[in-house]
């Protein structure tokens, strides 16, 4: 049987997480579920969020419309397997999953706060639950690291104390932070740790509410409805960022850091290269940062996509990317994610040859990961 591995799936975190993990002094001001005025609301730096909203958090069983637009509490989009390990491991078997990579929910929403140190302590308080998690579950499960990208140099320490602590990947915010984009020198350091542990930086798409990217934000803000935003949010947010750390000389500075573009699909990497390998071309002369290649060859050499359980252009972009760069992941369990999704991306590769559909399902993963 083939190495099956879903790269891209979440937890839920239990709500009292912050309560528990994070160090004594900081948690009066943990990230935390209130009831106010009789509404579930989450508190994240003391400031409330999602009030009404939370099942749609998560909630990939649950009926779309209603967990939407009818308050719920955020436990009803929380499924056993979301946040408790042997659960999850159960849920596996029955998928025939080898190993989900994990990404968190919460932790990928904006920390509202200009407390450097207590952002640093959310990021280390879900870090420790997060290895706590990884232990029961073993190898069925690759943990995801989260760092306080507006503080380079504790994120730098954090990042290094879970490379030591076994977990396989660091979570990047797909936007521009302290005005630097991702492939600037500032966030090198962070850069070199992965390069040099062999993990990938995993690009994945997230959640602001000035609008889910920031290229379309006044867009977002016109209430434009989900299929606009979840549609455009992901490619909005990954094309500028891959595009930066490639225009930026990142993976000149760092030649294998390997990159990995989570939730946005594969489709849009071969538009990508071509895109911008035609304006290099025109315009190489007058480039801020000079590049050694082409920017398609980084793209070839250092870049994972993650698709779609139901995307058309996985064959395709095996041809025109590469065929160790494309994997598939499920979303589970967010909102507009399908328990259905590993039967969905097995009939989705079902015509490509076995190495192909092998590749896709987990052998590329393995490598990425350092499975």
């Amino acid at each position: 049987m083939p190495t099956v591995v879903d790269c891209d799936s979440h937890v839920m975190e239990p709500a009292d997480l912050w309560q528990k993990y994070l160090e004594p002094k900081y948690r009066d001001r943990a990230i935390r579920i209130e009831e106010i005025d009789g509404v579930e609301t989450l508190i994240i730096g003391e400031q409330p969020m999602l009030a009404g909203r939370l099942a749609g958090l998560g909630g990939a069983h649950l009926d779309r419309l209603q967990a939407l637009t009818a308050p719920g509490k955020y436990i009803d989009g929380c499924e056993l397997a979301s946040y408790e390990p042997l659960a999850r491991c159960r849920m596996l078997d029955e998928w025939q999953v080898d190993s989900g990579v994990l990404f968190p929910t919460i932790g990928i929403l904006p920390f509202p706060l200009d407390d450097m140190d207590l952002n640093t302590a959310y990021c280390r308080a879900y870090n420790r639950w997060q290895l706590d998690f990884f232990q029961q579950a073993g190898n069925r499960v690759v943990p995801i690291a989260i760092v306080n990208w507006h503080d380079v140099d504790a994120a730098a320490a954090e990042l290094a104390h879970c490379i030591k602590a076994g977990f396989k990947g660091v979570f990047v915010p797909p936007e521009i932070v302290n005005d630097q984009r991702p492939g600037q020198p500032a966030f090198d350091p962070i850069w070199r740790l992965c390069a040099e542990a062999g993990i990938p930086a995993c690009f994945h798409v997230i959640v602001r509410f000035g609008g889910a990217a920031v290229p379309f934000v006044d867009w977002m803000m016109t209430s434009p409805g989900l299929t606009f935003s979840f549609g455009l949010g992901a490619t909005g947010q990954m094309i500028p960022a891959l595009t930066s750390v490639i225009m930026d000389g990142l993976l000149d500075r760092f030649p294998t850091l390997k990159l990995v573009s989570v939730e946005a699909g594969c489709g849009y990497a071969a538009y990508l290269m071509d895109r911008l390998d035609e304006k290099h071309n025109f315009f190489k002369d007058l480039t801020l940062t000079p590049l050694k290649m082409k920017p398609s060859e980084y793209i070839k050499r250092n870049c994972y996509f993650v698709a779609e359980p139901e995307e058309r252009t996985i064959d395709a972009m095996l041809t025109l990317v590469g065929e160790e760069n494309i994997m598939w992941g499920s979303d589970y369990p967010h909102i507009d994610s399908t328990l259905t999704a590993p039967k969905l991306i097995r009939a989705s590769i079902q015509n490509l040859s076995e190495d192909r559909r092998n590749a896709v399902l987990g052998k590329n993963a393995v490598k990425a990961f350092n499975l």
